[in-house]
């Protein structure tokens, strides 16, 4: 067995609960959920880095940001996945980027941040309370580094593995008091003709006329994407063959599975670059780049149920994703990537193991997520901005600083 293939550890009756849970939910939902006992614990997608020195840092002018966040992605995540993937001596794709960095993740109300709130401070530049999305606590709208870039005449686009309506794709397209008006936001995230939206999250777009909607009205958010331009597709051959400006990719009635027929994290961001990158160069209105965020949502998932298999695999799927971002990056030369994270989820440590990573000792602390400092890791131009210890907030900032944009953070107007 390779190492890629190792699994973790799991007692028969947790097995059972896991498969138990998957049935109820499939037959609830209509979906076939992959058995994570066969599935989860396979990591043989994963290709082990070919370097193990870090990536060199290149000095020119930024034009295009990638901003990858692994959500509840804490450093023991990363360094149960790297272990699981490669042993004790190995480097994820993301640990190769030369500039590393910490950042605090407390919100405006507690010490205890929430995926709303962490994702406002990496989209807004400014804290709020749990559960706000995109505006202050005082409710007053702030302007997210996505749509500083949109103002400066760049392409943008959100990946997730998610609803696209969730905390953190909605940070950086939408204004909300509540993180739970996942209609709302669907109905901004069009509205702010953001070019690549790459998610699950279909029922948030359907009419309620549609027995598988997930609104309260009769707008079809699918037929005013199209009448807005966009590309609608559902499926990964559409995926493949479609072109842009504006393509909404919404492949799953809600999150989505993270296993075939649907399109895997990287595959969608390497597509999203693609467009993006087309749509930049083609287009005078987005003449000056794109910025692109990808979540790799599901980690967060996966640590809430305290599931380590699950946590293993999607850490992996994200650095896939980190991947194919630096790839582009270390070609064009233009690219700044920065990866980082909204918070801990689980209070996941590691007691013991061995250094092949054949067997490790996991601990939970919580079910939840806790106040642990979470990595950045950064490559490209403006780089050397992002080491350091400093406040979640900061990210788009220096963000802002790399592209020239000055009045940042600033209200909506």
């Amino acid at each position: 067995m390779t190492k890629s293939r190792r699994a973790l550890t799991v007692t028969t009756a947790a097995v059972t609960i896991v498969v138990l849970l998957s049935s109820i939910l499939s037959a609830a939902s209509g979906v076939d959920y992959p058995n994570p006992k066969t599935d989860a614990n396979d990591i043989s997608f994963y290709r082990p880095p070919a370097r193990d020195r870090s990536y060199p840092a290149t000095p020119s002018r930024v034009r295009n940001v990638i901003l990858l966040i692994g959500d509840g992605m804490g450093l023991s995540q990363v360094m149960l996945a790297r272990m699981k993937a490669m042993g004790a001596e190995g480097k994820l794709n993301m640990q190769l980027l030369p500039v590393h960095g910490l950042i605090r993740t407390h919100s405006a109300d507690k010490l205890v941040t929430d995926s709303a709130a962490a994702g406002t401070a990496l989209a807004c530049g400014v804290k709020t309370k749990n559960g706000m999305i995109g505006m202050a606590p005082d409710e007053t709208p702030y302007c997210s580094i996505l749509e500083a870039a949109q103002d400066k005449g760049m392409a943008t686009g959100l990946v997730a593995t998610s609803t696209i309506s969730h905390a953190t794709p909605a940070s950086f397209g939408s204004h909300v008091k509540s993180r739970k008006m996942e209609p709302q936001i669907a109905e901004q995230l069009i509205g702010n003709r953001i070019n690549v939206l790459f998610a699950g999250g279909r029922k948030y777009f359907l009419p309620q006329s549609n027995a598988d909607s997930g609104r309260k009205d009769d707008r079809d958010l699918i037929v005013e994407a199209e009448e807005a331009g966009y590309t609608v597709i559902e499926t990964t051959n559409q995926l493949r063959w479609v072109h842009g400006p504006r393509v909404l990719g919404l492949f799953q009635l809600d999150g989505l599975t993270t296993f075939a027929p649907e399109p895997m994290l990287a595959e969608m961001t390497k597509k999203a670059i693609t467009l993006l990158d087309e749509t930049a160069t083609d287009s005078r209105k987005y003449g000056q780049g794109f910025f692109l965020m990808v979540e790799g949502s599901q980690i967060d998932w996966a640590c809430h149920a305290n599931d380590a298999a699950n946590c293993v695999r999607q850490t992996l799927l994200f650095d896939e994703a980190v991947r194919a971002a630096v790839d582009f990056a270390l070609a064009d030369g233009r690219t700044l990537v920065v990866v980082t994270a909204d918070h801990e989820t689980g209070g996941l440590t590691i007691p013991d193991g061995d250094l092949k990573g054949d067997e490790i000792k996991v601990h939970w602390s919580t079910k939840g997520h806790s106040a642990a400092p979470v990595p950045v890791y950064a490559i490209g131009p403006r780089s050397d901005l992002f080491g350091g210890v400093y406040d979640n907030t900061e990210i788009p900032q220096r963000i802002a600083t790399a592209l020239g944009i000055k009045a940042f953070p600033q209200a909506r107007k």
